[in-house]
């Protein structure tokens, strides 16, 4: 692992991989995955992401290098530096870059690039896939859980932007409460930045004064609130129990390596081209899951666990599907 022209770079040890292009032949060894991130590496979202490349690099199948706090602006540069420097797969979140990123990936053929996005794939582009946390499944299963939990029937919910992917879970949690009580109230915030925990904290608190008695904490901050004013929290796309042990119920947990280790696939095979892969993030795919309840083993309401395991079986074999709604939550 190595930061490219970034903070320092480290030395990576590893064999050399035979670079692939999207029509090329087959890789013998490991290919040169680059992750490029507007956020540290320890955020929520893009954390997962690290996580399946660093999975996927010590299994040996790929050599992995990063950036991270890249700007959008600058988003572009970034992309044509690894692309240049012979990555063969570059991973990254182009939610505010969007228009540069594809330009860069036309320029670079034979780079297959796996992109975060709000918009879908382009047939025309055939290098350049999307993806997304298509975790609503396990949203839906965490905001059964918040409505059976909350006394008050008045939940908080501390967003980043009010864009797709963010919507999507948010909507699939609330039906989720609903299920355990149809007159349930929500509270809903976006505070416009992907990293801002003093501002998503502010945010928080201002709900607990308004009554709030459950937080959706879809940023970093929501439940350091929930935890200074004693009430409940339940996560999102990580588990934070272990840093909020009588706070944090249950969590929507996104796990990226179905995605990646698809990509990672079609890469070595020679048949990387233009998708979708957001359904790798999909329940019946393993690419979400309901945290377990760990200190809170016991706690929920048995008819709230009751019906968690009837939906969760139901997502697995397709008896039912969660709404997907991309609409602003209020």
């Amino acid at each position: 692992m190595k930061y490219f022209n970034r903070r320092y770079i480290m030395a990576v040890t590893a064999a050399t991989s035979l670079i692939v292009s999207v029509s090329g032949a087959f890789a013998a060894g490991p290919i040169k995955v680059a992750g490029i991130y507007t956020v540290p590496v320890e955020q929520q979202w893009v954390s997962r992401i690290h996580k399946a490349a660093l999975t996927a690099e010590a299994r040996g199948d790929i050599e992995y290098t990063f950036s991270e706090n890249v700007s959008n602006t600058d988003y572009a540069r970034v992309m044509r530096e690894y692309a240049e420097a012979g990555n063969t797969l570059i991973v990254g979140e182009v939610f505010g870059a969007e228009q540069e990123a594809r330009e860069v990936a036309s320029d670079y053929p034979g780079v297959s690039f796996l992109m975060g996005s709000s918009f879908k794939e382009d047939a025309s582009l055939k290098n350049f896939s999307v993806f997304d946390n298509y975790i609503q499944d396990a949203s839906y299963l965490s905001g059964i859980i918040a409505g059976a939990m909350s006394e008050s029937g008045n939940i908080g919910m501390v967003g980043g932007f009010p864009i797709p992917e963010v919507n999507r879970l948010m909507h699939a949690f609330m039906a989720g409460a609903r299920e355990m009580n149809p007159n349930i109230e929500f509270q809903v915030s976006f505070i416009g930045s992907w990293f801002d925990p003093p501002k998503a904290k502010e945010t928080a608190f201002a709900m607990i004064e308004n009554g709030v008695d459950v937080l959706y904490a879809e940023r970093f901050g929501v439940s350091d609130a929930a935890q200074e004013k004693g009430i409940l929290a339940i996560g999102n796309v990580i588990d934070t129990q272990g840093d909020y042990p009588n706070t944090v119920v249950a969590s929507a947990i996104w796990n990226f390596e179905p995605t990646l280790d698809a990509a990672i696939s079609a890469v070595q095979a020679g048949t990387f081209m233009a998708a979708d892969y957001g359904i790798y993030s999909f329940m019946k795919q393993g690419g979400t899951e309901l945290a377990p309840l760990g200190t809170f083993d016991g706690k929920v309401p048995a008819a709230a666990m009751k019906l968690v395991a009837k939906r969760q079986a139901e997502i697995k074999s397709g008896a039912f599907s969660v709404t997907i709604n991309d609409d602003e939550p209020s």
